[in-house]
């Protein structure tokens, strides 16, 4: 264990000094990571900066976020029936109309 008059002295010949973060985000590349309340030391060793983080560290779990269409499968199902169009023309309909199927309908047929 370092006495600390040791260790003030060693942080002064550092340049070492603290910032007030109150968290770090690493982003790697098997996902990202938290420290919150973390202590952080920022120094100078050789020419090169080094940051110094003590806490605990946590891995932040990804949410799928999932595509909110505008329309539902029943609307695809209905501009189907009705038009006599495919799946994706009525998908591609669905989406020009805001997800409105009587004027998706209503474009299909005026096509023709």
């Amino acid at each position: 264990m370092i006495n600390p008059r040791e260790m003030r002295r060693l942080m002064r010949q550092l340049k070492a000094k603290e910032i007030d973060a109150y968290e770090v985000i690493i982003k790697a590349r098997d996902g990202d990571y938290v420290v919150e309340d973390p202590q952080v030391m920022a120094m100078e060793i050789q020419g090169q900066k080094m940051l110094q983080v003590v806490g605990e560290l946590k891995k932040i779990e990804k949410k799928e976020e999932k595509e909110e269409l505008p329309y539902t499968d029943e609307d695809i199902q209905l501009v189907m029936q009705q038009t006599g169009c495919t799946e994706e023309e009525a998908r591609k309909a669905l989406e020009e109309a805001n997800g409105e199927p009587a004027e998706a309908i209503i474009s299909i047929m005026s096509k023709r």
